[in-house]
């Protein structure tokens, strides 16, 4: 679960460093030993609020510039919206059946470590449900990390779903799942990957529709919906009820248990088969 409050990151980031420390020290390996020492100076930096400069090798910066003058100038741009989309700006991405009675909203960041377990474990239970026509599933995807680690992949990636998703829904939720993966999915104190666009793209590649698509791939390398990205960013936002990623919900109903820092999502297909079921409009 990753909370957009900063200041509870910051705890939860030094907890994380305690217990990545721990776990580093058994392993009696000069070059991990290396890496996470990288790691604690970055974990400190951010958990202290000192600003780093992160490298930023793709981030949509293909005009020149920096990162952030590029993601600043793309939320002042006029969004161009994927197909597959409605809504002001193209921010309403819902995937499934139109006549679908039931519908599942998911919150989710791209760089989130809690959205990946959750999409890692649920994700298939989800995509078989909506092809179904049992509900369909409307995604709200934000990138408040990029503010809590440093960084642009959050939007850089969000920007690359664009890009899926105007290719298809399918392809979009597919590539999804991708950088959710175990394989793909960065850890949350280490190197910013999803800032890079060849990341992106070598992800992409593991998606038969995006694989070598040279449309999908230009879009991703030029930016074409880092506007789109920002404006999906700031729809996310407007939901202040949202504390925490990810948070799902079946018609209105939150699904998960509580804690003090938001909702917890059901972390077994079995107890999120169970919570739909007990929230489904029969």
């Amino acid at each position: 679960m990753s909370n957009r409050n900063s200041q509870a990151n910051k705890q939860a980031a030094r907890e994380r460093l305690r217990a990545e420390r721990e776990r580093q020290a058994k392993k009696e390996r000069t070059r991990r030993q290396l890496i996470v020492g990288g790691s604690v100076v970055a974990v400190l930096a951010v958990a202290g609020g000192i600003g780093l400069a992160v490298a930023n090798s793709g981030g949509g910066d293909s005009g020149g510039g920096s990162g952030a003058d590029v993601w600043a100038k793309a939320a002042k741009a006029k969004p161009v919206p994927p197909a597959n989309t409605s809504g002001p700006n193209g921010t309403t991405v819902v995937v499934g059946k139109s006549d679908a009675k039931n519908s599942l909203e998911l919150f989710e960041d791209p760089r989130c470590p809690g959205c990946a377990a959750f999409e890692e474990t649920v994700g298939s239970q989800i995509e078989k449900d909506v092809s179904d026509g049992k509900y369909k599933a409307t995604y709200h995807l934000g990138t408040f990390l990029d503010g809590n680690l440093q960084g642009t992949g959050s939007k850089n990636a969000l920007s690359a779903l664009g890009a899926a998703l105007n290719v298809s829904p399918d392809a979009f939720l597919k590539y999804k799942y991708a950088l959710y993966s175990k394989e793909f999915h960065p850890e949350e104190m280490g190197p910013d990957k999803f800032a890079d666009d060849g990341y992106l793209i070598k992800v992409a590649d593991t998606v038969p529709a995006l694989k070598g698509n040279a449309a999908f791939q230009k879009a991703v390398k030029g930016g074409t919906y880092d506007a789109w990205a920002m404006a999906m960013s700031k729809e996310f936002d407007s939901h202040k009820d949202v504390r925490s990623t990810p948070t799902v919900r079946m018609n209105g109903t939150v699904l998960g248990t509580q804690s003090a820092q938001g909702p917890v999502a059901p972390s077994t297909v079995a107890d999120f088969n169970a919570q739909v079921e007990k929230n489904l409009k029969k």
